[in-house]
This record gives C-alpha cells, structure tokens and sequence, in this order.
C-alpha cells in the first residue's frame, strides 16, 4: 500500500488531486491518504469532508512549517510521497503581505524536505552520500510564474532562467531552487512540476474564472487589470492532477517538467467567452436562471438574462508588476512520460461553469465575511 502526504489538499488544485487519487485513479485500490492544511483563505474543509473517511484519507490541521508537527506525521505513518501544494497562492495577496509567503512557501517547503531526509535515510554510502529507502519522492508543486514575463511569441521551457516578478512568484523559485539543491546535496529523490492557470471545480473565487462567473451570478462588475491584454495558458485542473501523479510515479528523480494546457487566450477573451457561455447555458436551459441573485422579468414574464452581457465588464488600474505573457511548453512530460492535455478550453469552461452553477452552497460556505473584505479591499477603489 501507498502512502501520500498531500499538503494544501484543501485548496483548489490539491482537493482536486485527492478527488482524483481516491475516485478515479486508485478507486478500486489500497492507497492511504495523509492530508496536511493549516485552513488558511484559500483551503477549506467544507471541499473535502466527503472524502476524509479515516479508512483511506485522513485529515491533520497545521502548517507545514511546524517542524514538530511534520516530524509526528513520520513517527506515526509509512510515508512513500510528499506531494506539496501548500503554499499561499495569491498574486494580490502576497504585494499586500509578503513576509507570510516568504515563511509559508520556503521555510515550509524545506522543513519537509529535511523531514524526508531523516525519515527516508538509512545512513551514508561510501561515497558520503545518504542511502535512500526505495520507492520514496518528493514532489514539489510550482507555477510558470517562476519565469517571469514572456513577449508576444514563445514559450517556458524547463530551461529557461527564472526570473520571478512578484513576492509570490519569488517565493515559489526560491522553493524550486531548494529542492534542486537538496537533490543535488543530499541526492534527494525529488521532482518538480511547474503549471500555467488551473481552472475547474472548488477554485476559490478571487481568482479570475470563478470570480468572474460569481459576480455575473450576482449581477456584479466584472473587474479586468489594465486592458485585460494579459495572456495566460489555461489547463483544466483534473488534467494537471493527472500529470503530477504521474511525475510522482514515473518521472525521474531531480527532473522539472512543465505542465501547460496549450490554451492560450488573454483575459478580456477569456471574460467576453464566460459571458457568453453562461447566456447561452441559460438560454438553452431556463432552469439555470434560478440561481441568479438579480431576478429581473422580461416580458414574457422569464428570468431575465438581457443584462448578461459585456457592458458587466470594468477595467481597474493593473497590478503592480503584472506579467504580460506565460506559455508553457509541456513537450519534456509528453515525450518521456506520455502525457498531454485532454480538456481544451471551449469544454473546459463549460464543465467549470456548469459545476459553479450545482454548487452555489460550497461558493457560499468559502465566500465568507474574511472574503468579503479582502474583494473590497482589492476592487472597490480601483
């Protein structure tokens, strides 16, 4: 039996990665689940309780920088992967607050890191390094944020220089870096995977697509930084699970491997597209336009949906160093592990979509008070 020590599980990419170890990959299989989360903004326990069965996934709260904590986890199970998603995420938070980033992303990526070296060693070879235990990895989950901002052609690949332009996209490299570096100190069996924009089901609503799905919902302005020029490569979530698993299983050990969507759009189009996508759902489908917080009739004495439509947009002052472009090129993992991405964007935001309109409870339950206040603070004046 495999054991996984997934931390950040209750957030947006790490839920779904549990969801796809325990429900489709190993659903008929005997794999154990160690969930490590301290609960913060972005994780909540609301996504996973229905997955925490103490039998095959069971849940630890705290923070990965707890070294005690961290240590008691390896006293108490046979750990095979460390799978760390834990990290704080976002862009805008981190220029507000970066010493949390700074703390949470480094510190708590080598705590883990030294934690496998001392639970996972047997004692020094003859050439003075550790012998490792088979079968065992860590791996590190990253962002092609780490690279900076690309021009109007190209693409990220693993070789290209890091150079991070925001206190969160710094803390990521300079958690890739450690990882390297114990891998190449200690021969730490390790991997890397770096992601563009996940999008899909249980993301948190400040990020863009749940954000802007949310506020059409309630009838609210859809905010865009600057000219909304900026272009991302979008990859839907359960696509990227799928490869960081089989980077964990199969990937060599000290290797980076880019995981990109080939998706790219910019952020006005990806706006102008949820719009339409959302009108034309509940043109096709009435029944959708029960969940509208803005209950308007037409003459026909309908739900209006008139209103859905790209006068919601606005555009507010841009972040501070907001990159222009990412693109990743994914063709190492295809070409050695055989992976490539199998949801394009036009099924993808309809899948995300269709999912956000079943399951207005859970944006409920994680839009709290705390939420509330941080969306003012972010949007209001700008």
């Amino acid at each position: 039996m495999k054991t996984y020590l997934v931390t950040g599980a209750a957030g947006f990419i790490g839920a779904n990665f549990i969801k796809y170890l325990l429900n489709k990959k190993y659903q008929n299989q005997d794999i154990k689940v160690l969930i490590l989360d301290d609960l913060t903004y972005a994780g909540n326990l609301g996504t996973i309780k229905e997955d925490i069965d103490n039998k095959r996934c069971f849940f630890i709260k705290g923070n990965i920088v707890d070294k005690e904590l961290v240590q008691k986890i390896f006293d108490e199970h046979d750990i095979d992967y460390i799978v760390n998603f834990a990290a704080e995420s976002h862009v805008d938070r981190s220029i507000e607050n970066p010493q949390l980033f700074l703390e949470t992303n480094i510190l708590g990526t080598q705590n883990l890191l030294d934690a496998a070296r001392k639970n996972w060693t047997l004692g020094k070879g003859n050439d003075g390094y550790p012998i490792w235990k088979d079968g065992k990895r860590y791996h590190q989950v990253s962002t092609d944020e780490v690279y900076g901002s690309l021009g109007s052609d190209g693409f990220f690949t693993e070789e290209t220089p890091l150079c991070p332009h925001s206190p969160y996209s710094a803390s990521k490299a300079s958690a890739d870096f450690i990882v390297m570096a114990y891998h190449d100190t200690y021969h730490t069996p390790c991997s890397i995977t770096r992601c563009s924009n996940n999008y899909g089901p249980y993301h948190f609503p400040e990020k863009l697509i749940p954000l802007i799905i949310k506020n059409i919902l309630e009838g609210k302005a859809l905010p865009v930084y600057g000219k909304g020029e900026n272009v991302r490569d979008w990859l839907y979530v359960e696509d990227h699970c799928k490869a960081i698993d089989l980077v964990v299983r199969e990937g060599k050990s000290g290797s980076i491997y880019n995981v990109g969507g080939h998706n790219e759009m910019t952020n006005i189009d990806i706006v102008k597209l949820t719009i339409q996508t959302i009108r034309t759902m509940m043109e096709e489908n009435k029944e959708l336009r029960k969940v509208l917080k803005k209950q308007e009739l037409d003459t026909t004495g309908e739900i209006s949906i008139d209103w859905i439509n790209e006068s919601l947009i606005k555009f507010v002052e841009d972040r501070l160093g907001h990159d222009l472009r990412y693109a990743i090129d994914p063709t190492k993992i295809k070409n050695e592990l055989g992976w490539y991405p199998e949801t394009m964007f036009a099924e993808g935001i309809v899948k995300t979509i269709k999912w956000n309109l079943e399951n207005q409870a859970w944006i409920n339950e994680v839009t709290s008070g705390d939420y509330q206040r941080y969306y003012e603070q972010m949007y209001k004046n700008r």
